[in-house]
């Protein structure tokens, strides 16, 4: 399952890798990719309900999922809803827990909370990041119910067992993230890629594709 703004194109070393030995199905979530445009807003929950009936369409039993970023948000909140769901996981840059607080973050989170009480939020288009300010207002309204959901208190409830495997370099989901999953799922193993950062499996992907199916197989 693919990240934000990706399709299951972006998997496509894997795909290539992976189909020799398994059946490979990398589907594009609603609103990405050949995808149609989503017909409303989509929550998380939304979109793990989507994911099982792509499950159930394919007559697919327990498959194991590699889950990079927000599609780790559906993957880890899914697992922690439905034991019986997938197999094994992999998640990579996965995103979903609560971010640290920066002075950054805090002073223009707090800029922005004074401006909006005079400014309409049309004006503050500066306050958000190009990727926002590009999306369709469906899809804007779909990104605010997503990123303001964690899941730092399900990780608990994941039985699965668990490959962690994160770029060193990671900007958007840092290392820090995959150590709370490495020590939240209590079935998992953290794997660290040098020289590699969110698309850890697009930067190494033959030592990426070598370390999921050692796991796989395992």
């Amino acid at each position: 399952m693919h990240g934000y703004l990706s399709s299951g194109k972006s998997f496509y070393y894997q795909t290539r890798f992976f189909e020799r030995d398994f059946n490979v199905y990398a589907p594009d979530l609603t609103g990405f990719g050949d995808n149609p445009d989503m017909p409303f807003p989509y929550s998380l929950d939304d979109y793990v309900s989507k994911v099982k009936e792509y499950i159930y369409a394919k007559n697919l039993k327990r498959p194991t999922v590699i889950a990079h970023s927000f599609g780790a948000r559906i993957a880890i909140k899914a697992a922690s809803e439905d034991k019986g769901l997938f197999d094994k996981l992999v998640l990579t840059g996965a995103a979903g827990l609560k971010p640290k607080p920066t002075i950054t973050k805090t002073v223009k989170k707090t800029a922005f909370n004074i401006l909006k009480r005079f400014i309409s939020r049309e004006k503050l288009t500066k306050f958000y990041s190009k990727d926002y300010n590009a999306l369709s207002p469906v899809m804007k309204e779909s990104f605010k119910k997503i990123v303001s959901f964690h899941l730092d208190d399900r990780l608990k409830d994941i039985d699965n067992k668990t490959l962690i495997i994160f770029g060193k370099n990671d900007k958007e989901t840092p290392l820090y993230m995959a150590k709370r999953l490495n020590t939240g799922i209590k079935n998992s193993k953290l794997i660290v890629l040098e020289n590699a950062g969110h698309f850890c499996f697009i930067d190494k992907p033959n030592k990426f594709n070598m370390e999921v199916k050692e796991f796989l197989l395992s």
